[in-house]
């Protein structure tokens, strides 16, 4: 098996006394190194299928596998290990925490995993946040700093962990259009040079567009999968 996403039959119903069904008999598979777009109306189901994929939630009914590991047997505490360990996340709003610095919201995901960063951990957050042009913002406040240099930092701090899936949930959707361009420069390169392996959540059809493969989903139905020429 050498997709980093399985999705077997994947169905998600919200509620108790009145069900509602978001999600219905999903079957995706995508193979690594590729960067891949949900796309679909307001509550097509698209943000929760990817928080399906990036276990922030359970399936009512079917089977995730990530990177070759069926994940249902495991526990709560597990898949927050694995989730903060394997998979990277860009919002669109960027969840920094404002007591922190750039540089120390860059090493949260660390922190909560292993501990107290090592000097090497700090060097590589601060590797990328000069490769993503902060560098000078690593003292400074979330409050200091301009809306694309917030999610840029939210772009360093999803890369902490080398992880092996990075998501992202509309991660320019509070940008202006050329810092919208230069984030998704930024995450095409990660793709490109990193060999990572990036699904995003969109509603822009030409950011879509930029990408390697699109999926579209509809009343919670992938009614569309094409790869982009």
């Amino acid at each position: 098996m050498n997709e980093i996403v399985l999705l077997d039959k994947i169905n998600k119903l919200y509620g108790d006394e009145v069900v509602v069904q978001v999600l219905f008999d999903i079957d995706l598979a995508i193979k690594g190194g590729q960067f891949t777009a949900f796309i679909g109306p307001s509550g097509s189901g698209k943000s929760t299928l990817l928080n399906i994929v990036g276990l922030l939630e359970t399936p009512t009914s079917g089977a995730v596998f990530l990177d070759g590991q069926d994940i249902s047997g495991m526990s709560k505490d597990e898949l927050a290990s694995y989730r903060n360990e394997k998979i990277g996340f860009i919002f669109q709003f960027h969840y920094l925490l404002p007591e922190f610095t750039a540089l120390e919201n860059i090493l949260i995901p660390y922190w909560i995993g292993k501990g107290k960063p090592p000097e090497k951990v700090v060097s590589r957050a601060m590797y990328l946040m000069e490769r993503i042009g902060i560098e000078m913002c690593s003292n400074k406040y979330p409050h200091q700093l301009s809306g694309g240099q917030q999610q840029r930092v939210a772009i360093a701090r999803s890369l902490i962990n080398r992880p092996k899936l990075l998501l992202a949930d509309e991660p320019t959707g509070n940008l202006d259009s050329k810092t919208s361009n230069m984030v998704m420069e930024l995450l095409r390169e990660i793709v490109r040079v990193d060999k990572m392996n990036l699904v995003m959540v969109t509603h822009d059809r030409d950011i879509a567009a930029s990408v390697d493969r699109v999926i579209e989903i509809v009343d919670g139905r992938i009614s569309n999968d094409s790869a982009v020429e």
